[in-house]
């Protein structure tokens, strides 16, 4: 019973989702003012990925996603914007999941940010929670296809390091599979929670020389399970994720 009645949540989440559908444009508010810079995220193939729940329903899920700076020595210096079920613990329960108390916890979700920013829960995980969000002004809803993202950063800041991080649930393939346990490599959570690690993209933003657009670059991946916020520069089994953006660029005014 308590299966029927995790997947009927799922499907209600799946049509709450399609309203979200199309293009969007995304604008936060990390600092009270500052120069104002727009990311422009181009869909990949898998953007979207399909996770089938029995023979009858489909959940389209987009990615999970935070965007964050920091300066050239390595230092976090804010989060620009993140989807708004990690950066408030918005996750839905889902078939065999079990919460800590009220807490769903998916440490595998976007470790890399949680770890640069550094704040842990009580339990020790680099999320937020329920309890302790983001603020409203860097989060939203994910977007299910191309999206402009609009924010600022400090008008003092010239040089600096823009990184993105996306992460896809249930894109399982031959080496992170769905049957893997606790402790295994490559283990990132159950059979809907899981699959591929996090992918990291970065670009080094130099204003001093007068340009005024980036590309941002694929530089490896995420810590599977979330337990550290390590980035590997082995892509080697990554399949689907390393296509879930076909381009991001950062312009600066």
């Amino acid at each position: 019973m308590k299966r029927i009645i995790a997947v009927c949540v799922l499907i209600l989440m799946a049509t709450a989702m399609l309203c979200c559908a199309g293009d969007a444009v995304i604008a936060t508010a990390p600092f009270e003012a500052g120069r104002t810079i727009t990311i422009e995220v181009t869909a990949g193939e898998h953007f979207i990925h399909d996770m089938k729940i029995g023979k009858l329903m489909t959940i389209h899920n987009p990615p999970t996603t935070a965007f964050w700076i920091e300066d050239v020595d390595g230092n976090y210096i804010e989060t620009l914007y993140v989807t708004e079920k990690v950066g408030t613990e918005g996750w839905k329960k889902t078939p065999g999941e079990e919460p800590t108390g009220t807490d769903l916890r998916r440490p595998g979700s976007l470790p890399t940010w949680g770890h640069r920013r550094g704040a842990a829960a009580p339990d020790g995980v680099y999320l937020p929670t329920k309890d302790d969000p983001m603020p409203d002004a860097v989060t939203s809803a994910s977007p299910k296809a191309s999206y402009t993202l609009t924010t600022v950063v400090p008008d003092d800041l010239e040089r600096f390091v823009v990184f993105a991080e996306f992460n896809n649930s249930t894109d399982f393939n031959d080496y992170y599979r769905a049957d893997l346990s606790p402790g295994e490599p490559g283990y990132n959570g159950n059979e809907f929670t899981g699959g591929q690690p996090a992918v990291v993209y970065a670009a080094d933003v130099d204003l001093t020389g007068g340009e005024t657009s980036f590309v941002m670059e694929l530089i490896g991946h995420s810590s599977p399970d979330g337990s550290d916020g390590e980035i590997s520069d082995d892509i080697s089994n990554l399949t689907d994720a390393t296509d879930i953006v076909e381009k991001v660029t950062i312009f600066v005014e």
